[in-house]
């Protein structure tokens, strides 16, 4: 974790959890995170949290959370999310409000596969427009879209987020 073990449990930050909170690299809803992973780790026992890493939570509205942490369980989708899904559910619970747990990805198929699944990823397109900015079209079969639903929105706005350019995800293909 990004901050001290001490500091998350007591709810003290010493002057470097302090400086990092305050230079903007740690949100400081992040603490509340951080807090609930210590005591599911320890107060529930989840095995998958004494091997994870966390990276950062990306606050998405007041209603979901997006944790980026590495589980220690490897990058394969199916593998992941199983690991991830009884961690969600428990951390859904703590802080009332819906979570994501993806891992750290460095490319966008890849994070928008762990995002998304089960819904497959045909390609990435990326679009270079006339002012100079970068623009992501995630593709998707168009059978996928029912599952996405009403949430493409939601979807399209945290890969944003997390990617720092505007994504949309494009069905029909």
């Amino acid at each position: 974790m990004p901050l001290d073990y001490v500091c998350v449990k007591s709810g003290v930050l010493c002057p470097r959890c302090e400086g990092l909170i305050e230079s903007g690299s740690v949100d400081e809803r992040e603490v509340e995170v951080m807090k609930a992973l210590i005591e599911l780790e320890e107060g529930e026992g989840l095995q998958a949290l004494k091997k994870a890493t966390y990276y950062k939570a990306y606050f998405i509205d007041d209603e979901m959370v997006i944790v980026v942490m590495d589980l220690g369980v490897g990058a394969s989708v199916p593998v992941f999310t199983r690991y991830a899904r009884d961690i969600e559910q428990k951390l859904r619970d703590k802080l009332g409000k819906r979570v994501k747990i993806i891992p750290r990805a460095n490319d966008v198929r890849g994070l928008a596969t762990h995002l998304l699944y089960p819904i497959r990823i045909l390609g990435v397109n990326t679009l270079w427009l006339p002012d100079g900015s970068i623009e992501y079209v995630v593709r998707i079969p168009r059978r996928d879209e029912r599952r996405l639903g009403k949430s493409k929105e939601v979807y399209e706005r945290i890969l944003s987020e997390l990617l720092g350019k505007r994504t949309r995800i494009k069905s029909g293909y």
